[in-house]
C-alpha cells in the first residue's frame, strides 16, 4: 500500500494532471473576474484549497475542483518526491539538482507569499504624518477610549467577527457589542430620500435618520465595497445604550459614554501599524506636454524611527521603492487633483525567494549545458 502511494506521488502522470488542472483553473478564474472582480475571483479560485459550489452559499457546499493552493501543494510534493526517488547524486547531474532545487524554492516561495504577504496602502497629503497603512479590502470596527490624557486606547474588531451577527465581549471594554445587521456592501440614504417604506436600522446617532440598502459586491478595479453594520451597545452593568449605525460611508466617528469614560465607535479600513512614521514633504506629478498622461510622479518623504534613531529623507518613484524593516513602499498612485499621494505598502517575508530561485535555476541550466558541451567537445576531438 505504501509503495503504491509513493508511486502516485512520484509519477509523471500526476505532474501532467496538476499542470492541466492549473491551466483549467486559470481559464475559469480569468472568466470569473468579469462578474466577481479580481480580488474575489483570486480568493475563490487561486487562494483556496477547493473551488466550492454554490459559491455564495453560507450553508452546505460541494467542492467541484481543486483550488490554487491544493494544486500548488501537490506539485511541490510531487517534485520533491520524484527528485528523491529517481535522482542519485553525481557531479554530472549537478545541473539537474540545482534546477530542481530552484523550482522547489520558487513553488514554496509562491505559496508562502500567498499565505503571509500583506498588501495595504498609505495615503498622504502634503505634510501628513502616518504610522499606519490601510487595507481597503478589509474592514474593522474601531472602539476608541478617548479618556486618556496622552494616548487613545483602540480596540479593533475584525470584519470576520462582525459577519456572524453575534455578541462580541472583549476584555478591554466595559460593554458588549451585539451585531444586529451586517452588510458587505451597502448604500446609505436619508429617510426623506429613501422612500415611504424605508426604516432605519439604528436608533442612536445620525444612523437614526438613515436608511441602509444592501448592494451587490463591487467588481470593478476602481470600485470598492461600502460595508455597514448596526451594533447595539450593552453595558455589562445596566441596560442597553441603543443601536448605532456604523459604516465606512459615515465621516466622523460617533461618541457615547459608558463606565464614566467617553468612547468613539467607527467602521473603517483595517489598519496595520508600524514602529516608524512616514511624513510627506513633497509630491511631484509631471505630465506629457499637451496631455493628461502621467510622465512621472514621485513622493519625497521623511522616515522617522525613534527606536533605531533614523531620521532621513527618501525619494519614492516608479521602480524605486523604499524598503525598511520588512516593508516595501511603492509609488502606486495619487488623487485626481494631486492633493495626496498613494503609496502601496507590501510586507512579504519571502520576497527574495523568486530571485534566489531564478539564480539557482539559471546556474543549474548553465552547469548542465556546460557538462554536455565539454563532453561533446571531447568526442569531437577523439573522432578527429
Amino acid at each position: 500500500m505504501l509503495h503504491k502511494i509513493v508511486d502516485i506521488f512520484t509519477s509523471l502522470k500526476l505532474t501532467i494532471v496538476c499542470l492541466a488542472a492549473a491551466m483549467a483553473l486559470i481559464f475559469a478564474g480569468t472568466l470569473a473576474q468579469v462578474h466577481l472582480g479580481i480580488h474575489e475571483a483570486q480568493e475563490r479560485y487561486f487562494q483556496s484549497m477547493f473551488v466550492w459550489w454554490p459559491p455564495d452559499s453560507s450553508g452546505f457546499q460541494i467542492p467541484i475542483f481543486p483550488g490554487g493552493h491544493l494544486i500548488g501543494a501537490v506539485l511541490l510534493v510531487n517534485l520533491i518526491a520524484a527528485h528523491m526517488k529517481r535522482f542519485r547524486w553525481s557531479w554530472r547531474k549537478l545541473g539537474i539538482h540545482l534546477t530542481h532545487a530552484g523550482l522547489i524554492i520558487m513553488l514554496a516561495g509562491g505559496l508562502f507569499t500567498d499565505l503571509f504577504a500583506v498588501e495595504s496602502h498609505m495615503q498622504l497629503a502634503g505634510g501628513d504624518t502616518r504610522n499606519y497603512s490601510e487595507d481597503m479590502r478589509q474592514t474593522e470596527l474601531a472602539v476608541i477610549d478617548t479618556s486618556g490624557d496622552d494616548l487613545d486606547q483602540v480596540t479593533a474588531i475584525p470584519e470576520s467577527a462582525l459577519r456572524h451577527n453575534r455578541i462580541i465581549d472583549h476584555w478591554s471594554l466595559p460593554f458588549r457589542i451585539s451585531v444586529r445587521n451586517f452588510y458587505q456592501n451597502s448604500r446609505l440614504k436619508m429617510l426623506s430620500q429613501a422612500g415611504e417604506g424605508a426604516r432605519p436600522i439604528a436608533n442612536q446617532g445620525p444612523g437614526a435618520m438613515i436608511a441602509v440598502e444592501p448592494a451587490a459586491a463591487a467588481t470593478g478595479t476602481d470600485e470598492r465595497d461600502v460595508p455597514s453594520a448596526a451594533v447595539e451597545i450593552l453595558p455589562k452593568e445596566g441596560g442597553s445604550l441603543g443601536t448605532w449605525l456604523v459604516s465606512d460611508a459615515l465621516g466622523a466617528p460617533q461618541t457615547f459614554t459608558c463606565g464614566g469614560r467617553t468612547w468613539m465607535i467607527t467602521l473603517r479600513p483595517m489598519r496595520h501599524y508600524k514602529p516608524f512614521s512616514v511624513t510627506l514633504q513633497k509630491f511631484t506629478h509631471e505630465k506629457y506636454p499637451g496631455t493628461e498622461i502621467p510622465k512621472d510622479f514621485s513622493s519625497k518623504v521623511t522616515l522617522i524611527d525613534p527606536e533605531r534613531s533614523v531620521n532621513r529623507d527618501v525619494l519614492i518613484y516608479m521602480n524605486h521603492p523604499l524598503r525598511y524593516r520588512g516593508e516595501t513602499f511603492y509609488q502606486a498612485g495619487f488623487q485626481k487633483d494631486d492633493s495626496a499621494t498613494i503609496l502601496q505598502v507590501v510586507h512579504n517575508p519571502s520576497f527574495i525567494a523568486p530571485y534566489v530561485a531564478c539564480v539557482i535555476v539559471a546556474a543549474g541550466l548553465l552547469v548542465q549545458f556546460g557538462f554536455h558541451l565539454v563532453g561533446f567537445s571531447r568526442r569531437r576531438r577523439a573522432i578527429a
